[in-house]
């Protein structure tokens, strides 16, 4: 998630009826401890290669991906300080490509025993509110926060868009698990591009799609390389089958059920015959759907604030903040059809052969112009 930043007094953290997502008891570490970090920090990060993205924002190259700058110092906490429990569950994707829709998904059907189907919490509360990121929310404004009871319900549910190389090693060592969901190139592209021409005004000038879709090409997004990040997870999945579900964004659309019921089987959490019978598969779908959750009053108005809302060493806290129907756009295959010239699609589709070449990954493109794309 790349957003606009803002330094703003701290916010109330999420709350609901009998539980509150964020322990108001967290603690920051000392304040000798998190200066000696930043002097580290500090001295590490001028030895990143850094280049300029499309929005203007820089991007630092480090472990292999280029990684946002607002976001560089929270990484490398994450990295060093998390650990992993194996009961815990976590949602891995490159920005725009379904995010949000995974975190809904996911809670929706990992949960759903723990609350009435009606008073659902998504009714209420943005996917990204019960669904926090492990760098951008909990690691933004300290060092080494206490996670022990910052999720909503057990077991934990986080968010990350590290690629898999650069997961935390607790995460990789334990045995919890990892949904990850990718998307065609092409839609990924166009959304990339369109989320933040959206956001013009919001800290972010004008954005043009022939640049954008050039640095794309390079690699140079957020999180990126697209293809370093998509085989990384993809590979892994293929050598640890049970840890790892990729999923992609094509085949939830075209099929949502079926693949509610792998998520749920995956996540330990199997649909009973009762459960498909009463059709609970089918009311997870239509509460998660695009059209439903883009209609909800808390996704059309007001803005989704990311960062950990504590007070810190300075008084004051980071935080980002996105409107949230900036997250709801068309989420339609093949739309990309709609913006890239003839000259554009050629070149990626040929990228696409070149990076898929024998990992027996396959794109859907869903476009009237083009086939799918497929390994050799």
């Amino acid at each position: 998630m790349l957003f606009f930043l803002s330094l703003s007094r701290p916010a109330a953290c999420f709350t609901m009826e009998k539980t509150d997502m964020c322990n108001s008891s967290m603690v920051s570490t000392s304040h000798d401890v998190e200066e000696s970090w930043d002097d580290e920090f500090q001295q590490l990060v001028q030895t990143f290669p850094k280049d300029k993205s499309f929005t203007g924002m820089n991007l630092y190259f480090f472990q292999g991906f280029r990684c946002p700058s607002i976001v560089l110092k929270a990484v490398i906490s994450c990295q060093k300080h998390f650990q992993a429990f194996d009961s815990d569950i976590l949602i891995t994707t490159l920005p725009k490509c379904g995010t949000t829709w995974l975190k809904a998904l996911t809670f929706s059907t990992l949960y759903r025993n723990q609350f009435a189907r009606e008073n659902s919490p998504l009714l209420t509360y943005n996917p990204h509110s019960l669904v926090r990121f492990i760098d951008y929310d909990f690691y933004l404004n300290d060092t080494c926060p206490d996670l022990e009871n910052c999720t909503l319900y057990q077991p934990r549910l986080f968010s990350i868009h590290l690629p898999y190389a650069s997961l935390p090693t607790s995460i990789k060592d334990s045995n919890c698990k990892i949904v990850y969901l990718c998307r065609n190139p092409m839609d990924t592209l166009i959304s990339f591009w369109s989320f933040f021409s959206r956001l013009q005004g919001e800290g972010f000038g004008p954005v043009s799609l022939d640049e954008a879709f050039e640095m794309f090409c390079q690699g140079i997004i957020q999180f990126g390389p697209f293809f370093d990040h998509v085989l990384g997870y993809w590979r892994a999945s293929q050598e640890k089958p049970s840890k790892i579900l990729f999923l992609q964004y094509e085949d939830l659309k075209e099929d949502i059920n079926s693949h509610l019921k792998k998520l749920a089987m995956f996540l330990g959490v199997p649909f009973t015959e009762e459960e498909e019978k009463q059709g609970v598969v089918e009311e997870i779908a239509k509460i998660c759907s695009f059209e439903n959750m883009k209609d909800l009053e808390v996704n059309k108005k007001g803005v989704q604030t990311f960062g950990n809302p504590q007070e810190t060493f300075l008084g004051k806290a980071k935080t980002f903040e996105i409107p949230c129907e900036a997250f709801f756009r068309k989420a339609k295959m093949g739309d990309w059809s709609n913006y890239l010239t003839p000259s554009m699609v050629v070149r990626l589709e040929k990228l696409i052969q070149e990076k898929l070449d024998n990992s027996g990954l396959t794109f859907k493109l869903f476009s009237k112009t083009s086939k799918d794309i497929t390994s050799t």
